[in-house]
Protein backbone atom coordinates (compact mmCIF):
# COMPACT_ATOMS: atom_id res chain seq x y z
CA UNK A 1 0.00 0.00 0.00
CA UNK A 2 2.74 2.53 1.20
CA UNK A 3 4.90 1.82 -2.20
CA UNK A 4 1.85 2.21 -4.82
CA UNK A 5 1.14 5.68 -2.86
CA UNK A 6 4.64 6.61 -3.43
CA UNK A 7 4.66 5.91 -6.43
CA UNK A 8 1.52 7.15 -8.19
CA UNK A 9 1.64 10.00 -6.01
CA UNK A 10 0.85 13.56 -7.46
CA UNK A 11 3.20 16.58 -7.66
CA UNK A 12 1.29 20.03 -6.70
CA UNK A 13 3.18 23.33 -7.24
CA UNK A 14 2.40 26.83 -5.82
CA UNK A 15 1.84 28.70 -8.93
CA UNK A 16 4.91 30.46 -8.43
CA UNK A 17 6.79 27.58 -9.72
CA UNK A 18 6.12 27.29 -13.42
CA UNK A 19 7.95 27.86 -16.15
CA UNK A 20 9.12 31.63 -16.70
CA UNK A 21 9.93 31.54 -12.97
CA UNK A 22 12.81 33.32 -11.30
CA UNK A 23 14.85 32.97 -8.38
CA UNK A 24 16.43 35.31 -5.91
CA UNK A 25 20.26 34.56 -6.52
CA UNK A 26 23.24 33.62 -4.31
CA UNK A 27 20.65 32.78 -1.63
CA UNK A 28 18.61 29.57 -0.16
CA UNK A 29 14.93 29.43 -1.85
CA UNK A 30 12.40 27.96 -0.61
CA UNK A 31 10.09 25.83 -2.92
CA UNK A 32 7.53 24.15 -2.54
CA UNK A 33 4.14 21.93 -2.78
CA UNK A 34 1.89 19.63 -2.23
CA UNK A 35 1.70 15.98 -2.58
CA UNK A 36 0.77 11.86 -0.66
CA UNK A 37 1.46 12.56 2.93
CA UNK A 38 4.55 10.05 3.24
CA UNK A 39 6.19 10.37 -0.60
CA UNK A 40 9.12 11.08 -1.36
CA UNK A 41 10.35 14.30 -3.32
CA UNK A 42 13.18 14.94 -5.66
CA UNK A 43 14.18 18.80 -7.11
CA UNK A 44 16.86 18.64 -9.62
CA UNK A 45 18.19 22.10 -10.50
CA UNK A 46 19.86 22.24 -13.40
CA UNK A 47 22.88 23.80 -11.68
CA UNK A 48 23.19 21.67 -8.60
CA UNK A 49 23.03 18.48 -6.96
CA UNK A 50 19.02 17.22 -6.20
CA UNK A 51 17.58 18.13 -3.10
CA UNK A 52 15.18 15.25 -1.47
CA UNK A 53 12.42 15.60 1.00
CA UNK A 54 9.09 14.25 1.80
CA UNK A 55 5.85 15.04 2.22
CA UNK A 56 4.69 15.96 5.68
CA UNK A 57 1.25 14.61 7.46
CA UNK A 58 -0.55 17.46 6.47
CA UNK A 59 0.33 16.57 2.23
CA UNK A 60 2.77 19.97 2.03
CA UNK A 61 6.16 19.59 1.29
CA UNK A 62 9.42 21.91 1.12
CA UNK A 63 12.87 22.02 -0.12
CA UNK A 64 15.20 24.73 -0.02
CA UNK A 65 17.38 25.51 -3.01
CA UNK A 66 20.97 27.20 -3.31
CA UNK A 67 20.95 29.47 -6.22
CA UNK A 68 24.30 30.29 -8.35
CA UNK A 69 24.52 33.78 -9.61
CA UNK A 70 22.60 35.84 -11.81
CA UNK A 71 21.63 33.84 -15.43
CA UNK A 72 19.06 32.60 -17.58
CA UNK A 73 18.78 29.41 -19.52
CA UNK A 74 17.90 27.13 -16.28
CA UNK A 75 15.43 24.41 -15.67
CA UNK A 76 14.10 22.38 -12.32
CA UNK A 77 13.00 18.96 -12.96
CA UNK A 78 10.45 17.72 -9.89
CA UNK A 79 9.76 14.30 -9.35
CA UNK A 80 7.88 12.04 -7.01
CA UNK A 81 7.09 8.48 -8.04
CA UNK A 82 6.05 8.56 -11.28
CA UNK A 83 4.54 11.83 -11.47
CA UNK A 84 7.16 14.21 -13.08
CA UNK A 85 7.24 18.35 -13.56
CA UNK A 86 9.59 19.92 -15.59
CA UNK A 87 9.96 23.51 -15.22
CA UNK A 88 11.96 25.39 -18.04
CA UNK A 89 13.42 28.65 -18.92
CA UNK A 90 14.08 29.60 -15.25
CA UNK A 91 16.25 32.80 -14.09
CA UNK A 92 18.09 33.81 -11.28
CA UNK A 93 18.45 36.93 -10.79
CA UNK A 94 16.62 40.15 -8.17
CA UNK A 95 13.25 39.29 -6.67
CA UNK A 96 11.21 42.48 -5.30
CA UNK A 97 7.46 42.09 -4.08
CA UNK A 98 5.42 45.00 -4.70
CA UNK A 99 2.19 45.18 -2.40
CA UNK A 100 -0.49 47.82 -1.21
CA UNK A 101 -3.83 48.67 -2.64
CA UNK A 102 -5.43 50.30 -5.96
CA UNK A 103 -2.51 52.57 -6.77
CA UNK A 104 -0.01 49.80 -6.27
CA UNK A 105 -2.08 47.76 -8.45
CA UNK A 106 -2.79 50.49 -11.38
CA UNK A 107 -1.44 49.09 -14.45
CA UNK A 108 0.62 50.59 -17.18
CA UNK A 109 -1.39 50.87 -20.01
CA UNK A 110 -3.38 53.54 -17.99
CA UNK A 111 -0.89 55.42 -17.56
CA UNK A 112 0.18 58.84 -19.23
CA UNK A 113 3.49 57.06 -20.19
CA UNK A 114 1.53 53.73 -20.71
CA UNK A 115 0.98 54.15 -24.33
CA UNK A 116 4.28 54.99 -25.17
CA UNK A 117 6.23 52.40 -22.85
CA UNK A 118 4.12 49.32 -23.50
CA UNK A 119 4.83 48.86 -26.89
CA UNK A 120 8.72 48.98 -26.30
CA UNK A 121 8.46 46.50 -23.26
CA UNK A 122 10.19 43.71 -24.07
CA UNK A 123 12.68 42.42 -21.93
CA UNK A 124 13.11 38.59 -21.83
CA UNK A 125 15.04 38.24 -18.34
CA UNK A 126 12.44 40.88 -16.54
CA UNK A 127 9.82 38.82 -14.93
CA UNK A 128 6.46 39.83 -14.09
CA UNK A 129 3.60 37.64 -11.42
CA UNK A 130 0.66 39.27 -10.45
CA UNK A 131 -2.23 37.96 -8.81
CA UNK A 132 -5.98 39.10 -9.19
CA UNK A 133 -7.11 40.48 -6.06
CA UNK A 134 -8.25 37.78 -2.93
CA UNK A 135 -9.11 37.79 0.53
CA UNK A 136 -10.11 35.18 2.73
CA UNK A 137 -11.17 34.87 6.51
CA UNK A 138 -8.51 31.84 7.16
CA UNK A 139 -4.44 31.79 6.18
CA UNK A 140 -4.56 30.13 2.90
CA UNK A 141 -1.49 28.14 1.59
CA UNK A 142 -2.15 28.82 -1.94
CA UNK A 143 -4.02 31.39 -4.32
CA UNK A 144 -7.59 30.52 -6.30
CA UNK A 145 -6.56 32.71 -9.17
CA UNK A 146 -5.99 29.80 -12.10
CA UNK A 147 -4.15 32.54 -14.31
CA UNK A 148 -1.57 34.32 -11.92
CA UNK A 149 1.70 33.13 -13.82
CA UNK A 150 5.02 33.96 -14.39
CA UNK A 151 5.64 35.80 -17.54
CA UNK A 152 8.59 37.06 -19.75
CA UNK A 153 8.29 40.76 -19.85
CA UNK A 154 6.10 41.77 -23.16
CA UNK A 155 4.39 44.51 -24.30
CA UNK A 156 0.95 42.46 -23.65
CA UNK A 157 2.07 41.76 -19.81
CA UNK A 158 4.02 44.96 -19.26
CA UNK A 159 0.30 46.69 -20.20
CA UNK A 160 -1.40 44.36 -17.37
CA UNK A 161 1.26 44.79 -14.58
CA UNK A 162 1.48 47.23 -11.98
CA UNK A 163 2.57 50.99 -13.23
CA UNK A 164 4.73 51.48 -9.95
CA UNK A 165 6.48 47.86 -10.03
CA UNK A 166 7.24 47.45 -13.65
CA UNK A 167 8.86 51.11 -13.65
CA UNK A 168 11.03 49.94 -10.50
CA UNK A 169 11.69 46.73 -11.94
CA UNK A 170 12.78 47.83 -15.46
CA UNK A 171 14.58 50.17 -14.28
CA UNK A 172 16.42 47.76 -11.56
CA UNK A 173 16.91 45.24 -14.72
CA UNK A 174 18.51 47.94 -17.11
CA UNK A 175 20.37 49.27 -14.35
CA UNK A 176 22.04 45.87 -12.96
CA UNK A 177 22.03 43.97 -16.45
CA UNK A 178 20.69 40.89 -14.76
CA UNK A 179 17.40 39.17 -14.27
CA UNK A 180 14.57 41.08 -12.54
CA UNK A 181 11.14 39.62 -11.11
CA UNK A 182 8.19 41.54 -9.51
CA UNK A 183 5.66 39.98 -7.38
CA UNK A 184 3.03 41.96 -7.53
CA UNK A 185 0.02 41.58 -5.08
CA UNK A 186 -2.10 44.75 -5.06
CA UNK A 187 -5.79 44.82 -3.68
CA UNK A 188 -8.25 47.73 -4.14
CA UNK A 189 -9.72 49.86 -1.26
CA UNK A 190 -7.55 47.79 1.57
CA UNK A 191 -6.52 49.08 5.21
CA UNK A 192 -3.31 48.28 6.46
CA UNK A 193 -5.57 46.39 9.06
CA UNK A 194 -6.16 44.21 6.45
CA UNK A 195 -2.51 43.14 5.31
CA UNK A 196 -1.51 41.67 9.00
CA UNK A 197 -2.92 38.98 11.07
CA UNK A 198 -5.54 39.95 13.30
CA UNK A 199 -3.99 38.24 15.97
CA UNK A 200 -0.97 40.33 16.15
CA UNK A 201 -3.39 43.74 15.83
CA UNK A 202 -5.49 43.07 19.20
CA UNK A 203 -3.06 45.39 21.48
CA UNK A 204 -4.33 48.46 19.26
CA UNK A 205 -7.27 49.82 20.71
CA UNK A 206 -8.31 51.67 17.57
CA UNK A 207 -8.13 48.36 16.11
CA UNK A 208 -10.40 46.33 18.81
CA UNK A 209 -13.30 49.26 18.44
CA UNK A 210 -12.58 48.54 14.62
CA UNK A 211 -13.19 44.98 14.83
CA UNK A 212 -15.52 45.06 17.25
CA UNK A 213 -17.55 47.17 14.93
CA UNK A 214 -17.54 44.44 11.93
CA UNK A 215 -18.19 41.49 14.47
CA UNK A 216 -21.40 43.19 15.36
CA UNK A 217 -22.44 44.19 12.18
CA UNK A 218 -21.77 40.93 10.99
CA UNK A 219 -24.03 39.49 13.58
CA UNK A 220 -27.26 41.56 13.71
CA UNK A 221 -30.43 39.89 14.58
CA UNK A 222 -28.30 37.32 15.52
CA UNK A 223 -28.14 35.93 12.58
CA UNK A 224 -24.37 36.07 11.73
CA UNK A 225 -23.75 32.01 11.52
CA UNK A 226 -26.43 31.69 8.45
CA UNK A 227 -25.00 34.68 7.03
CA UNK A 228 -21.45 33.05 6.92
CA UNK A 229 -22.82 30.01 6.12
CA UNK A 230 -24.45 31.59 2.90
CA UNK A 231 -21.96 33.45 2.06
CA UNK A 232 -19.44 30.51 1.42
CA UNK A 233 -22.16 28.43 -0.06
CA UNK A 234 -22.43 31.28 -2.62
CA UNK A 235 -18.74 31.14 -2.88
CA UNK A 236 -17.99 27.74 -3.94
CA UNK A 237 -20.54 27.97 -6.50
CA UNK A 238 -19.22 30.86 -7.89
CA UNK A 239 -15.52 29.39 -7.61
CA UNK A 240 -16.62 26.24 -9.49
CA UNK A 241 -17.58 29.00 -12.21
CA UNK A 242 -14.65 30.24 -12.34
CA UNK A 243 -12.41 27.19 -12.26
CA UNK A 244 -14.58 26.01 -14.90
CA UNK A 245 -14.19 29.05 -16.92
CA UNK A 246 -10.44 29.16 -16.67
CA UNK A 247 -9.94 25.89 -17.53
CA UNK A 248 -11.74 26.08 -20.35
CA UNK A 249 -9.72 28.85 -21.88
CA UNK A 250 -12.65 31.40 -21.28
CA UNK A 251 -11.02 34.01 -19.45
CA UNK A 252 -11.43 37.31 -20.61
CA UNK A 253 -14.51 39.17 -18.75
CA UNK A 254 -14.82 42.12 -21.12
CA UNK A 255 -12.95 43.48 -24.00
CA UNK A 256 -9.60 44.23 -22.19
CA UNK A 257 -10.29 42.68 -18.63
CA UNK A 258 -9.41 38.95 -17.57
CA UNK A 259 -11.50 37.26 -14.65
CA UNK A 260 -10.33 36.63 -11.60
CA UNK A 261 -11.67 34.38 -8.26
CA UNK A 262 -14.66 35.36 -6.73
CA UNK A 263 -14.74 36.92 -3.58
CA UNK A 264 -17.55 37.59 -0.06
CA UNK A 265 -18.18 40.98 0.80
CA UNK A 266 -21.11 40.51 3.03
CA UNK A 267 -21.11 39.43 6.22
CA UNK A 268 -18.26 42.06 7.43
CA UNK A 269 -15.95 39.95 8.86
CA UNK A 270 -15.39 38.01 5.78
CA UNK A 271 -14.69 41.31 3.70
CA UNK A 272 -11.78 42.63 2.72
CA UNK A 273 -11.80 45.55 5.04
CA UNK A 274 -11.87 43.17 8.22
CA UNK A 275 -8.32 42.71 10.04
CA UNK A 276 -5.82 39.75 8.44
CA UNK A 277 -8.43 39.00 5.83
CA UNK A 278 -6.28 40.48 2.50
CA UNK A 279 -2.86 39.08 4.32
CA UNK A 280 -4.76 35.51 4.44
CA UNK A 281 -4.97 35.43 0.98
CA UNK A 282 -2.56 37.88 -0.39
CA UNK A 283 0.50 37.77 1.70
CA UNK A 284 0.59 34.27 3.53
CA UNK A 285 0.71 32.18 0.41
CA UNK A 286 3.52 33.86 -0.94
CA UNK A 287 5.98 33.07 2.15
CA UNK A 288 8.42 32.49 2.10
CA UNK A 289 9.50 32.59 -1.54
CA UNK A 290 12.67 34.21 -2.18
CA UNK A 291 12.86 38.38 -2.45
CA UNK A 292 15.59 40.55 -2.13
CA UNK A 293 13.01 43.53 -0.12
CA UNK A 294 9.57 45.08 -0.77
CA UNK A 295 7.80 48.27 -2.28
CA UNK A 296 4.95 49.12 -0.48
CA UNK A 297 2.19 51.36 -1.63
CA UNK A 298 -0.81 51.87 0.53
CA UNK A 299 -2.24 54.44 2.86
CA UNK A 300 -5.21 56.15 1.55
CA UNK A 301 -7.72 53.59 3.20
CA UNK A 302 -5.85 54.91 6.26
CA UNK A 303 -5.94 58.86 5.59
CA UNK A 304 -10.07 59.04 6.43
CA UNK A 305 -9.20 61.55 8.90
CA UNK A 306 -6.25 63.25 10.28
CA UNK A 307 -6.17 60.96 14.20
CA UNK A 308 -6.51 57.70 11.80
CA UNK A 309 -3.45 59.03 9.41
CA UNK A 310 -1.79 59.64 12.63
CA UNK A 311 -2.30 56.22 13.97
CA UNK A 312 -1.01 54.68 10.85
CA UNK A 313 3.11 55.58 12.19
CA UNK A 314 2.51 52.80 14.78
CA UNK A 315 0.79 50.44 12.19
CA UNK A 316 3.44 50.87 9.40
CA UNK A 317 6.42 49.47 11.68
CA UNK A 318 4.50 46.45 13.16
CA UNK A 319 3.76 45.65 9.51
CA UNK A 320 7.01 45.51 8.50
CA UNK A 321 8.65 44.04 11.54
CA UNK A 322 5.95 40.80 11.09
CA UNK A 323 6.58 40.39 7.32
CA UNK A 324 10.39 40.47 7.97
CA UNK A 325 9.87 38.04 10.80
CA UNK A 326 7.76 35.23 8.96
CA UNK A 327 9.85 35.75 5.20
CA UNK A 328 12.71 35.26 7.37
CA UNK A 329 11.95 32.88 9.64
CA UNK A 330 10.15 30.60 7.15
CA UNK A 331 12.39 30.31 4.73
CA UNK A 332 15.04 28.98 7.41
CA UNK A 333 17.37 32.15 7.42
CA UNK A 334 17.57 32.28 3.39
CA UNK A 335 15.54 35.61 3.38
CA UNK A 336 16.78 38.44 5.61
CA UNK A 337 15.06 39.35 8.90
CA UNK A 338 16.00 43.02 8.03
CA UNK A 339 15.03 42.69 4.30
CA UNK A 340 14.46 46.66 2.22
CA UNK A 341 11.21 47.70 2.81
CA UNK A 342 10.76 51.20 0.48
CA UNK A 343 7.38 53.44 1.30
CA UNK A 344 5.49 55.03 -1.28
CA UNK A 345 4.67 58.64 0.35
CA UNK A 346 0.78 59.59 -0.55
CA UNK A 347 0.96 61.74 -3.89
CA UNK A 348 -1.16 65.28 -3.75
CA UNK A 349 -4.87 65.02 -4.03
CA UNK A 350 -8.27 67.29 -3.98
CA UNK A 351 -7.78 71.15 -4.24
CA UNK A 352 -4.56 72.75 -4.58
CA UNK A 353 -2.98 74.43 -1.45
CA UNK A 354 -4.64 77.64 -1.05
CA UNK A 355 -3.15 78.46 2.62
CA UNK A 356 0.25 78.17 4.27
CA UNK A 357 -1.14 75.53 6.76
CA UNK A 358 -3.84 72.88 6.46
CA UNK A 359 -5.77 71.13 9.48
CA UNK A 360 -7.72 69.05 10.03
CA UNK A 361 -9.45 68.73 6.43
CA UNK A 362 -6.12 67.43 5.35
CA UNK A 363 -5.03 64.28 7.05
CA UNK A 364 -2.71 63.31 3.66
CA UNK A 365 -0.23 65.16 4.41
CA UNK A 366 -0.45 63.47 8.27
CA UNK A 367 0.03 59.96 6.70
CA UNK A 368 2.67 61.42 4.94
CA UNK A 369 4.72 62.14 8.20
CA UNK A 370 4.12 58.75 9.66
CA UNK A 371 5.68 57.55 6.26
CA UNK A 372 8.52 59.74 7.62
CA UNK A 373 8.64 58.51 10.74
CA UNK A 374 8.59 54.81 9.79
CA UNK A 375 11.58 55.32 8.03
CA UNK A 376 13.46 56.98 11.40
CA UNK A 377 11.99 53.86 13.32
CA UNK A 378 12.75 51.25 11.33
CA UNK A 379 16.24 49.95 9.91
CA UNK A 380 16.54 49.49 6.37
CA UNK A 381 13.20 51.42 5.40
CA UNK A 382 13.23 54.31 2.77
CA UNK A 383 10.93 56.93 1.23
CA UNK A 384 9.93 57.59 -2.44
CA UNK A 385 8.24 61.05 -1.93
CA UNK A 386 5.66 61.94 -4.62
CA UNK A 387 4.03 64.92 -3.36
CA UNK A 388 5.04 66.13 -7.23
CA UNK A 389 2.86 63.57 -9.02
CA UNK A 390 -1.17 63.18 -8.26
CA UNK A 391 -3.98 64.66 -9.54
CA UNK A 392 -6.99 67.25 -8.30
CA UNK A 393 -9.31 65.06 -9.14
CA UNK A 394 -8.41 61.71 -9.52
CA UNK A 395 -8.13 58.90 -6.41
CA UNK A 396 -5.57 57.21 -8.76
CA UNK A 397 -3.46 59.54 -10.82
CA UNK A 398 -2.01 58.64 -14.12
CA UNK A 399 1.50 59.94 -14.02
CA UNK A 400 2.80 57.14 -11.37
CA UNK A 401 6.18 56.74 -13.84
CA UNK A 402 8.53 59.21 -11.65
CA UNK A 403 7.16 57.03 -8.47
CA UNK A 404 8.37 53.68 -9.71
CA UNK A 405 11.67 55.12 -10.88
CA UNK A 406 12.18 57.03 -7.42
CA UNK A 407 11.89 52.95 -5.91
CA UNK A 408 14.28 51.95 -8.44
CA UNK A 409 16.63 54.17 -6.99
CA UNK A 410 16.52 54.07 -3.31
CA UNK A 411 16.92 49.96 -4.38
CA UNK A 412 20.16 51.29 -6.81
CA UNK A 413 21.67 52.93 -4.27
CA UNK A 414 20.98 51.06 -0.89
CA UNK A 415 21.27 47.76 -1.77
CA UNK A 416 23.02 47.53 -4.61
CA UNK A 417 25.85 50.03 -4.11
CA UNK A 418 25.48 52.56 -7.18
CA UNK A 419 27.08 55.79 -6.45
CA UNK A 420 23.92 57.94 -7.09
CA UNK A 421 21.74 60.33 -4.94
CA UNK A 422 18.88 57.53 -3.29
CA UNK A 423 16.46 60.10 -2.76
CA UNK A 424 15.31 63.79 -2.33
CA UNK A 425 16.72 66.59 0.09
CA UNK A 426 15.40 65.07 3.80
CA UNK A 427 14.78 68.28 6.57
CA UNK A 428 17.67 67.48 9.34
CA UNK A 429 17.50 70.47 11.60
CA UNK A 430 16.96 74.31 11.71
CA UNK A 431 18.75 77.21 13.93
CA UNK A 432 17.21 80.79 14.09
CA UNK A 433 19.04 83.70 13.27
CA UNK A 434 17.36 86.84 14.35
CA UNK A 435 14.08 87.01 12.45
CA UNK A 436 14.60 83.74 10.05
CA UNK A 437 14.38 80.31 10.74
CA UNK A 438 17.67 78.57 8.78
CA UNK A 439 16.87 74.76 7.35
CA UNK A 440 19.71 71.88 7.07
CA UNK A 441 18.82 68.68 4.80
CA UNK A 442 20.76 65.76 4.42
CA UNK A 443 20.69 64.06 0.50
CA UNK A 444 20.96 67.47 -1.32
CA UNK A 445 22.62 65.74 -3.75
CA UNK A 446 24.50 68.20 -6.50
CA UNK A 447 22.81 71.13 -4.55
CA UNK A 448 19.17 72.37 -3.79
CA UNK A 449 17.01 73.68 -6.52
CA UNK A 450 13.34 74.74 -6.82
CA UNK A 451 11.20 72.80 -8.98
CA UNK A 452 10.37 75.83 -11.54
CA UNK A 453 11.64 79.30 -11.64
CA UNK A 454 10.54 81.87 -9.34
CA UNK A 455 10.51 81.97 -5.78
CA UNK A 456 10.05 79.36 -3.31
CA UNK A 457 6.74 79.48 -2.10
CA UNK A 458 5.88 76.14 -0.51
CA UNK A 459 6.91 77.14 3.26
CA UNK A 460 4.98 78.75 6.04
CA UNK A 461 6.28 79.96 9.17
CA UNK A 462 4.48 80.71 12.85
CA UNK A 463 5.72 82.60 15.87
CA UNK A 464 4.52 81.27 19.40
CA UNK A 465 1.08 82.04 18.80
CA UNK A 466 0.59 79.33 16.15
CA UNK A 467 -0.37 81.73 13.69
CA UNK A 468 0.52 79.95 10.37
CA UNK A 469 1.88 82.61 7.90
CA UNK A 470 3.27 81.70 4.10
CA UNK A 471 6.88 82.70 4.33
CA UNK A 472 9.35 83.60 2.00
CA UNK A 473 11.94 81.37 1.40
CA UNK A 474 15.98 81.17 -0.40
CA UNK A 475 17.93 78.24 -1.07
CA UNK A 476 21.85 79.33 -0.09
CA UNK A 477 23.95 76.92 -0.45
CA UNK A 478 22.89 73.13 1.29
CA UNK A 479 20.20 75.45 3.15
CA UNK A 480 16.95 77.50 2.69
CA UNK A 481 16.46 80.47 4.51
CA UNK A 482 12.85 81.03 6.22
CA UNK A 483 11.43 84.60 7.18
CA UNK A 484 8.64 86.62 6.47
CA UNK A 485 7.67 90.49 7.98
CA UNK A 486 4.62 89.02 9.86
CA UNK A 487 6.12 87.17 12.24
CA UNK A 488 9.13 88.68 13.34
CA UNK A 489 10.00 85.57 15.99
CA UNK A 490 9.29 82.79 14.41
CA UNK A 491 9.72 79.64 16.34
CA UNK A 492 8.44 76.89 14.00
CA UNK A 493 8.27 76.05 9.97
CA UNK A 494 6.44 73.69 7.95
CA UNK A 495 6.58 72.66 4.32
CA UNK A 496 4.11 71.49 1.81
CA UNK A 497 1.80 70.82 4.59
CA UNK A 498 -1.57 70.08 2.64
CA UNK A 499 -3.12 67.10 0.59
CA UNK A 500 -1.96 69.17 -2.54
CA UNK A 501 0.90 71.31 -2.42
CA UNK A 502 2.00 69.78 -6.10
CA UNK A 503 1.14 73.54 -7.27
CA UNK A 504 3.42 75.51 -5.05
CA UNK A 505 7.20 75.75 -6.10
CA UNK A 506 8.71 72.91 -4.12
CA UNK A 507 11.95 72.49 -3.37
CA UNK A 508 14.35 69.40 -5.65
CA UNK A 509 17.81 68.43 -5.54
CA UNK A 510 19.66 68.92 -9.16
CA UNK A 511 19.24 64.89 -9.71
CA UNK A 512 15.08 66.40 -10.04
CA UNK A 513 13.80 64.23 -6.39
CA UNK A 514 11.42 66.20 -4.01
CA UNK A 515 11.70 67.13 -0.62
CA UNK A 516 9.07 65.29 1.62
CA UNK A 517 6.87 67.80 3.82
CA UNK A 518 8.23 68.29 7.22
CA UNK A 519 7.46 70.33 10.38
CA UNK A 520 10.03 71.65 12.44
CA UNK A 521 7.39 71.70 15.45
CA UNK A 522 5.72 69.00 17.50
CA UNK A 523 2.49 70.85 18.23
CA UNK A 524 -0.53 68.31 18.53
CA UNK A 525 -2.53 67.63 15.07
CA UNK A 526 -5.42 67.02 16.58
CA UNK A 527 -7.05 66.81 20.12
CA UNK A 528 -6.36 63.28 21.01
CA UNK A 529 -9.36 63.96 23.93
CA UNK A 530 -11.77 65.59 21.39
CA UNK A 531 -10.83 63.82 18.20
CA UNK A 532 -13.23 65.33 15.41
CA UNK A 533 -12.46 62.86 13.00
CA UNK A 534 -12.95 64.83 10.17
CA UNK A 535 -13.41 62.93 6.73
CA UNK A 536 -12.24 63.96 3.55
CA UNK A 537 -14.84 63.94 0.49
CA UNK A 538 -14.07 62.82 -2.77
CA UNK A 539 -13.83 65.06 -5.60
CA UNK A 540 -16.24 64.81 -8.30
CA UNK A 541 -15.53 65.86 -12.05
CA UNK A 542 -17.69 68.72 -12.82
CA UNK A 543 -18.65 68.03 -16.69
CA UNK A 544 -18.84 71.69 -17.45
CA UNK A 545 -15.45 72.12 -15.49
CA UNK A 546 -13.54 72.12 -19.02
CA UNK A 547 -10.37 73.05 -16.97
CA UNK A 548 -10.83 70.61 -14.37
CA UNK A 549 -11.00 67.89 -16.89
CA UNK A 550 -8.07 69.18 -18.72
CA UNK A 551 -5.94 69.25 -15.15
CA UNK A 552 -7.59 65.47 -14.76
CA UNK A 553 -6.19 64.32 -18.74
CA UNK A 554 -2.88 65.50 -18.56
CA UNK A 555 0.42 65.31 -16.52
CA UNK A 556 2.06 68.60 -15.07
CA UNK A 557 6.11 69.77 -15.48
CA UNK A 558 8.66 68.65 -12.99
CA UNK A 559 12.45 68.55 -12.82
CA UNK A 560 14.18 65.99 -15.01
CA UNK A 561 15.56 63.24 -13.23
CA UNK A 562 18.81 62.67 -14.17
CA UNK A 563 20.15 59.25 -13.08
Amino acid sequence: MGLALSVSARIELHSLFGDNMILQRDASNSLWGWGQSGATVEVKPSWGSTVKTKVDGKGKWVVLLNTPGPGTGHGLIISSGRDVVKIKNVAVGEVWLCAGQSNMGFALGMMFTGEEDAPKAKYPDYRIYKSSREHWHEPRDRSMDRLAKWKPCTPESAAEASAVSYYFGQKLHLALGIPVGIIIQAYAGTPIEGWMPKEIQMNDPRTMAFTKDMDEKSNRGGNGAAQRKAALAAYQKELAAYNARADAGDIMKNRVRKIGPPFILRPPNMGHQYPSNIYNAMIHPVVPYGIRGMVWYQGERNSKHVSQAFHYRNQLPQMISHYRSIWHNGSSGGVSDNFPVFITQLPSWKAPQAKPVEGLESPWVVNRESMLEATRSCINVDLAVSIDTGSEINLHPRNKKPIGIRHAYLALAKVYGKNIVAHGPFYRTYHLSGNKVILSFDSVGSGLISGRKGKLDSFAIAGKDHKWEWADAEIRGATVVVSSPKVPNPVAVRYAWAMNPSRRNLLYNKEGLPTSPFRTDDWPLYDSKNDKEVMITKPVIDLKDKQAQKRAATDWPRPEMTQ
